[in-house]
């Protein structure tokens, strides 16, 4: 029997299970394999799953604006054993990295939005996954969901190398296998080029600064959570001082396409005023090119039943680009919302997940395709 990539990628996923969740779980996605629910590109087959009213219904029609929190049963390894959870590798020039895919079931044929989320210090995309739940909301409003991984080999704590100067540019070093890692999915699935999104945590939001300011026509939006700007840093003394909240005093490359000037693309920024790790001062320079839009009420706060209080400021640039800045008050250095499953998550504070993925779907890329 010939073993095509698809299997194989399977059974190193089955693999992965037994490691991290046992067993039963492991056996059960070898079953699935050997049923032929995997197809030889590593995707679930999608036979009779989607209802005709789900076909006719616009995906922005299923996607409301209020979101809630997964119920009991909507869970992490729920959306997993219903979708697709798939490891796959990029090589390029810059080197070679491993990311995980998640492909909802169902997906009715239409393009879907991709989210691609970039881990923290630490973390890998299992911990990510599991902390963030955006797979969960990937099986609910159908979107399929990237998550790269730094390796040891490029960071001894897996940190995305933000504050190297050959990984802020466009086109060479990290930020090369990132967009590559894009293209490829973008290339092999059914993606609607005008929803690409690109969101991160920590040294992983960081780097999503650099990538919307590098690759704003790959991009439509960022979501960067405890974070920093691009270009804010240009070695590991100006990185220290950055996350402490002081300035480096170096100006972005020409490589940001000058993003000392205004954004590009909208951005929605979460931030923890409590955060030991990154000054609270980044989230603010992040959104310095917006202005605040007080005739939308852009200023206010928000307490959820169980939730900490935040304030939401909402802005926009001069050239109409949006922006949401939300102040976690009392928040450490975490997701907010975040599942208890994943390393550095606050399952007190709201549910960052949904608010981006809310901003993401209300902004998509109107003004060009991606060739």
């Amino acid at each position: 029997m010939k073993l095509d990539e698809g299997f194989l990628n399977s059974m190193r996923d089955a693999m992965t299970l037994l490691r991290t969740r046992g067993p039963a779980e492991a056996t059960q996605a070898i079953q699935r394999t050997l049923r032929g629910e995997i197809d030889g590109v590593g995707h679930r087959m999608e036979s009779g799953q989607a209802t005709p009213e789900a076909v006719k219904v616009p995906f922005e029609a299923r996607v409301g604006r209020r979101w809630e929190a997964p119920n009991a049963r909507d869970t992490y390894t729920d959306a997993e054993e219903r979708g697709h959870f798939s490891t796959h590798r990029y090589s390029a020039a810059a080197g070679r990295r491993q990311y995980r895919l998640f492909v909802p079931a169902a997906s009715c044929g239409e393009p879907l939005p991709l989210v691609v989320m970039l881990h923290g210090c630490t973390q890998n995309a299992d911990d990510f996954a599991a902390g963030t739940q955006m797979n969960v909301l990937a099986e609910r409003h159908r979107f399929l969901v990237a998550y790269p991984e730094q390796p040891q080999q490029a960071n001894a704590s897996r940190c995305w190398n933000w504050f190297k100067p050959d990984d802020q540019h466009r086109d060479r070093g990290e930020p090369s296998l990132i967009a590559g890692i894009t293209r490829d999915i973008i290339a092999a699935h059914n993606v609607d080029l005008a929803r690409v999104y690109v969101a991160g945590l920590s040294a992983g939001g960081a780097m999503a600064a650099i990538m919307i300011a590098a690759y704003p026509e790959l991009y439509a939006a960022a979501g960067v959570h405890s974070g920093l700007p691009a270009g804010c840093a240009h070695d590991l003394p100006s990185a220290l001082a950055a996350m402490k909240g002081g300035r480096s005093g170096r100006r972005p490359t020409s490589a940001m396409h000058d993003t000392a000037s205004l954004p590009k693309r909208p951005v929605i920024v979460f931030h923890g005023d409590a955060d030991a790790t990154v000054h609270m001062r980044n989230a603010a320079q992040l959104v310095q090119g917006f202005q605040e839009r007080p005739h939308d009420g852009s200023e206010h706060r928000w307490t959820g039943t169980g939730r900490r209080t935040c304030t939401v400021s909402r802005r926009v640039s001069t050239d109409g680009v949006p922006a949401e800045l939300w102040t976690v008050h009392g928040a450490p250095h975490a997701w907010a919302g975040g599942n208890a499953r994943g390393s550095y998550t606050d399952p007190s504070g709201p549910d960052a997940s949904a608010e981006m993925l809310r901003f993401f779907l209300e902004h998509p890329q109107c003004d060009k395709a991606i060739g």
